[in-house]
């Protein structure tokens, strides 16, 4: 279950957000201080969204953002009565993920938590398709490198390819003519040893830096796959 902290001082505010996110499917911790909200933020890892008022005792709301910037990207809702577009320009600048002033409406609160959230789904789903990993080989797919055991890999274009392929496929049995027309874009024949130099290249590099580990296995008469875990 999505969890959301709310840090807001206001005890009828508090109780009236905290009422009305559970009516609509959410655990929520409240709390009343900046103290409490540091310490709820650095003890639960697993709090999804803040709501988080500015004007806290203790630890005012931009102290809490700060610090929590300093560490952690959980989204922030600032929720102030501060109507100052410098204000929410520099708490965005902050790292705030939202602002929204006080007085507000409920329903415009769940809309935004839900465009938050649903953003902050897709940023990681982009960061995992941008990261691929296997064994103690991983392919980072925005800067074009692979590296094992921390030891980056010189590989050619068609290596870089080949594996790229293999990795978002990792069940994935590859014929040499599928391996070969996706990487190459030209028919393959059987003749062609093109594909078999590159794979036995690409397991040369790797064992550089795990010799004690296969990564590539060739299933005879049938093509390539990663070697099951």
């Amino acid at each position: 279950m999505t969890k959301i902290l709310i840090a807001e001082d206001d005890k009828e505010i508090n109780r009236l957000l905290s009422e009305f996110l559970k009516n609509q499917g959410y655990e929520v911790i409240s709390v009343f201080n900046g103290l409490e909200a540091n310490s709820i933020i650095h003890g639960l890892e697993d709090v999804s969204l803040i709501l988080l008022d500015l004007m806290l005792p203790y630890k005012s709301g931009d102290m809490v953002l700060a610090e929590l910037r300093e560490s952690s990207d959980i989204p922030v809702i600032i929720i102030s009565a501060k109507d100052a577009v410098r204000t929410k320009i520099e708490l965005i600048h902050m790292g705030a993920d939202d602002y929204i002033t006080k007085p507000f409406d409920l329903d415009e609160i769940s809309v935004r938590i839900e465009a938050v959230l649903r953003r902050v789904g897709r940023d990681l789903e982009d960061k995992q398709n941008r990261i691929l990993k296997y064994k103690d080989l991983t392919m980072d797919c925005e800067s074009k490198t692979v590296s094992v055991n921390g030891n980056i890999l010189v590989l050619t274009g068609k290596e870089y390819a080949i594996l790229n392929l293999m990795l978002k496929n990792k069940s994935k049995l590859f014929s040499k003519a599928n391996l070969f027309e996706s990487v190459w874009s030209e028919p393959y024949y059987n003749e062609d040893n093109t594909l078999k130099v590159h794979m036995s290249n690409i397991r040369s590099k790797i064992k550089q830096y795990a010799p004690d580990d296969e990564y590539i296995e060739t299933v005879w008469g049938m093509g390539y796959r990663l070697k099951k875990q």
